[in-house]
């Protein structure tokens, strides 16, 4: 197996899900996992987290013939975390039904030598408190990323903030980004979360793309327009997962290499939505990917205007 190039801690779950057409139950799920099976197209991820004994192993044998490293993954007794939701019609809403801790309650992170020297860090929606741990444990200097959520907001804004301001990335949806920053523009938004210290901010709009934000310049990437959405669930972890992927593949920081990444996440989330759990990342080739690439670059041009 390829040596880890991306390292990400988070959640590994079974979900149920609802959606207006069908059900599914305790299907693979949680932020890791998606997130690490769209960083695998790119680069080679290695998962921190925690599963319980009822954890299928056919669904650990699926990521690891993706080429993703879960030696840093824990099994506990107990119940692995589970997370039921149904979505309403539009499929831009959704309804938490029940949600079961299990042993992720008691998760904290294990990174043993020689993961702790892995380049590039990805931060799932996990208590700011374990993100610091792991910042804290990582050896060199990493380019590192987080994503959170509104419930961290709420509750812990005040150590929230302290793992913003040790991050290169920060990843957060629109109302996130309002809710922190108490601004409604997206752009004055992501000023404010850049002033506390991360060098760059993406902020996730769901089916209207993204926008990634340094203090001096901006680029926004559209979503592909789908015929059908089957499932939401994850998409933003692919995204994050996906454009973490392509920069540990490149290794560079430049807004050129962001640009590329954050097209590279919008693409792998646009296959997320198109099925069930991993249904659909876990089939894809290389020529999928690049079509979607072309597809964002066909929506995107356009002839200089005359005036």
């Amino acid at each position: 197996m390829t040596p880890p190039q991306l390292l990400i801690v988070g959640s590994i779950g079974l979900d149920t899900i609802e959606t207006p057409r069908a059900t599914v139950e305790r299907v693979l799920g949680g932020a890791a996992v998606f997130a690490a099976s769209a960083a695998c197209r790119f680069a080679a991820p290695a998962v921190v987290g925690v599963v319980g004994d009822d954890f299928p192993p056919e669904h650990g044998a699926l990521l690891r013939g993706q080429g993703v490293d879960l030696t840093c993954v824990d099994k506990k007794p107990g119940k692995t975390f589970f997370w039921h939701g149904r979505y309403e019609e539009d499929m831009n809403n959704r309804v938490t039904l029940d949600t079961q801790l299990g042993v992720f309650g008691e998760f904290a992170p294990r990174i043993d030598p020689p993961y702790d020297r892995i380049a590039t860090v990805f931060l799932a929606n996990i208590h700011p408190q374990l993100q610091l741990d792991v910042l804290d444990a990582m050896r060199g200097s990493p380019l590192t990323a987080m994503d959170s959520m509104n419930y961290w907001i709420r509750t812990t804004p005040d150590l929230l903030k302290k793992v913003i301001a040790r991050v290169s990335l920060f990843f957060v949806n629109d109302e996130e980004a309002r809710m922190l920053t108490n601004r409604q523009s997206i752009r004055s938004a992501a000023d404010a979360l850049l002033s506390m210290g991360p060098e760059w901010v993406v902020i996730k709009r769901g089916d209207a793309g993204a926008g990634l934000f340094t203090r001096d310049a901006e680029f926004f990437v559209p979503a592909i327009p789908l015929r059908q959405v089957v499932d939401p669930t994850g998409a933003g972890d692919t995204f994050a997962g996906g454009m973490m992927g392509y920069l540990a593949r490149r290794g560079g920081r430049s807004f050129a290499v962001m640009k590329q990444a954050a097209v590279a996440g919008t693409v792998m989330a646009s296959f997320c939505v198109e099925d069930f759990s991993l249904n659909r990342l876990a089939c894809l080739g290389k020529q999928d990917i690049v079509e979607r690439i072309g597809r964002i670059r066909d929506l995107c041009a356009f002839d200089p205007l005359d005036f």
